[in-house]
C-alpha cells in the first residue's frame, strides 16, 4: 500500500450518520447559528415572520439571514454564488438544514428588508457594548469611495451632454450631405445606400433627443450630473482614479477597532461630515463624552465648533493652504499673524495691514483680507510669493482664534492623533482589499448602504470572534438564552 488510501465511494456507508459530526464546536457556523436565532425578526421588521395561513409556506428569515451573514464573512457576495454553496458547502448545509433556495429568493430576502439588515447591524453593536467592546473614549472617523453599479459612460454633466449633441449634430449634418450626394458620386468603393443612410439619421437622432432629454433634466433638478444606471451615485476621484461611486463614512472605537457607525453618503469629499457623525456616536454612546480622531479633509470651523460645544474634544490635521507659485517657503501659513497690531508678518519681514471683511451672501462676514501691495511692488521674493500683479493677499477666517486653539490641541496631543490610520483604516483595508468588496452590487442609495451593514456587520463579528473566541461567544450568547428568575 504505497499510499494513503480514501474511501470506497461505492459503500453504504460514506459520511458520518450525523452531519453535526463535520462541523467543530467552536465553528464560525454555529456562533452566525446561535446569535440569529436569538434575534427577534418581527421586532427588527423582516417581512414573513408571521406564518401564512394559505399558499405555499416561504423560508423563515433567519435561515436566509444565516446564508447571508455566512456569505460576508467568506467573500460571497452575489446571490447565486449563494445559491451554489447552499448544495456544495458542507458548513451551508449544516447551517441552513439541507435547505436550498434559489438565488431570486436570496437576492429578493436583501431587497425586501433593507431597514431591517441595518437594525441588525445596530443590534450587534448594541450586544458588543453589553459586552463591554467599546470603550466610548477614544473615536477614529473616516470615510472612503465605494464604487458604484454604474460605469462612466453612462455619467453625464452638462459639457459632457454638449460635447456630445455636438458631435452628433456635426454627424448628422455629414449624413445628410452624403444622403443629398449620393447620386452624383461615383466611385467603385461600396457607400452606404440611400435607406441605410436615413436609418444612422434616425438613429443619431434618437441619440440627440436622449441626450437632451438629460440636459433638460439637469436643468430642472439643479443638479450637477445624472447617472442614468444608479441616480444616486456620483463622480468621485478616489486615489487619482475617478469612478462613480458612493462616499461611505465610518466611526471606529479605539478599544477593539469595531465600527460604531456608518453612513452613506453622495458628496466626494469629507468636509461638513465630522459633526454629523461626531454627533450620531455620542447618541450611541449614550451622551457619554469622548476625543474623536479626523484627517484634514474634516477640517471644517463649523464642525469643529459643534463637536466643542457638544462635549466632543476633535483632534484634526490643519489644513495647509499653497499659494499660486507653489513655493512652500510663502505658504499662508508661514505668514505669521500679531494680534496685538493686527497685523500678518510675510516670510520676508514685511507687516500685511487689514483691508476689508471677506463676505458671502449666504454667510455674510467669513474672513478678513489683509495686504500691503506697496511693500509687495519692491519686494525681491514677490515672483515667489505670489502671480497677483499686485501683491499677496492674505485671508483670516473669521474664526481663526478658535481654529489655532484647535490647531494647538492637535499638535499638543499628536500621540493621539497618530492612532487615527491604525483605528479607522483597518475596516477599510480588510472589506476592501481582502474581501474584495470595493464596489456594490446593488443600485440607489438605501441599497448599498443595506449591502455595506452586511459588510460592516460580518467585520464586527470576524473582530469579535478575534477578540474573544468563538467558544466564548457561543457561552455568552448561551447564557442570554437563560431565563432571568426573578
Amino acid at each position: 500500500m504505497p499510499y494513503i488510501q480514501g474511501e470506497n465511494r461505492n459503500q453504504i456507508i460514506l459520511f458520518p450518520e450525523s452531519i453535526d459530526d463535520y462541523i467543530n464546536e467552536d465553528s464560525t457556523v454555529r456562533v452566525i447559528d446561535e446569535h440569529v436565532e436569538q434575534l427577534d425578526m418581527k421586532e427588527l421588521g423582516f417581512k414573513k415572520t408571521v406564518y401564512p395561513t394559505i399558499g405555499r409556506p416561504p423560508y423563515d428569515p433567519k435561515d436566509l439571514l444565516k446564508l447571508y451573514l455566512y456569505g460576508y464573512l467568506n467573500r460571497i457576495r452575489s446571490s447565486r454564488r449563494l445559491e451554489h454553496e447552499a448544495s456544495r458547502n458542507i458548513e451551508v448545509i449544516w447551517l441552513l438544514k439541507k435547505l436550498k433556495p434559489d438565488f431570486k429568493t436570496i437576492a429578493d430576502f436583501r431587497k425586501d428588508n433593507k431597514k431591517a439588515l441595518k437594525k441588525v447591524f445596530r443590534d450587534f453593536t448594541k450586544l458588543c457594548d453589553e459586552w463591554g467592546l467599546f470603550g466610548k473614549e477614544l473615536v477614529a472617523i473616516d470615510g472612503s469611495k465605494f464604487r458604484a453599479c454604474n460605469s462612466k459612460k453612462n455619467n453625464y454633466n452638462v459639457k459632457k451632454l454638449e460635447r456630445h449633441i455636438k458631435y452628433l449634430d456635426e454627424k448628422i449634418d455629414k449624413y445628410i450631405q452624403e444622403l443629398d450626394e449620393y447620386d452624383a458620386i461615383e466611385t467603385c468603393d461600396r457607400k452606404p445606400d440611400t435607406g441605410e443612410i436615413k436609418k444612422r439619421i434616425q438613429e443619431l437622432r434618437s441619440r440627440k433627443d436622449k441626450y437632451e432629454g438629460y440636459e433638460k433634466q439637469l436643468k430642472e433638478s439643479g443638479k450637477n450630473e445624472i447617472s442614468t444606471t444608479d441616480p444616486d451615485a456620483r463622480l468621485m476621484c478616489n486615489n487619482n482614479n475617478v469612478d462613480v461611486s458612493y462616499n461611505v463614512q465610518i466611526t471606529v472605537d479605539s478599544k477593539h477597532k469595531l465600527i460604531a457607525d456608518y453612513r452613506i453618503t453622495q458628496k466626494p469629499n469629507d468636509l461638513g461630515e465630522l459633526g454629523n457623525m461626531a454627533l450620531r456616536a455620542k447618541k450611541l454612546f449614550g451622551g457619554k463624552e469622548f476625543e474623536a480622531l479626523a484627517d484634514k479633509g474634516y477640517y471644517k470651523a463649523e464642525d469643529l465648533k459643534k463637536c466643542v460645544e457638544n462635549g466632543i474634544t476633535p483632534y484634526v490635521a490643519k489644513q495647509i493652504y499653497s499659494n499660486g507659485t507653489g513655493d512652500k517657503d510663502f505658504y499662508a501659513d508661514n505668514f505669521k499673524y500679531d494680534k496685538d497690531k493686527n497685523i500678518y508678518i510675510c516670510p520676508a519681514g514685511k507687516e500685511l495691514y487689514y483691508h476689508r471683511d471677506r463676505t458671502k451672501k449666504s454667510k455674510g462676514i467669513i474672513g478678513y483680507e489683509y495686504r500691503n501691495y506697496d511693500a509687495c511692488k519692491n519686494c525681491e521674493y514677490k515672483n515667489r510669493c505670489t502671480k497677483s500683479k499686485k501683491g499677496r493677499v492674505i485671508c483670516r477666517h473669521v474664526d481663526q482664534d478658535f481654529l489655532d486653539t484647535i490647531n494647538l490641541q492637535t499638535e499638543l496631543n499628536m500621540d493621539k492623533y497618530k492612532q487615527r490610520q491604525m483605528i479607522v483604516e483597518h475596516p477599510f483595508g480588510t472589506i476592501k482589499r481582502s474581501w474584495g468588496a470595493y464596489y456594490f452590487l446593488t443600485k440607489r442609495k438605501i441599497s448599498v448602504s443595506t449591502e455595506i451593514a452586511l459588510s460592516f456587520l460580518a467585520y464586527n463579528l470576524r473582530r469579535v470572534m478575534s477578540i474573544l473566541g468563538n467558544k466564548e461567544i457561543l457561552r455568552r450568547l448561551k447564557e442570554r438564552r437563560k431565563p432571568v428568575l426573578v
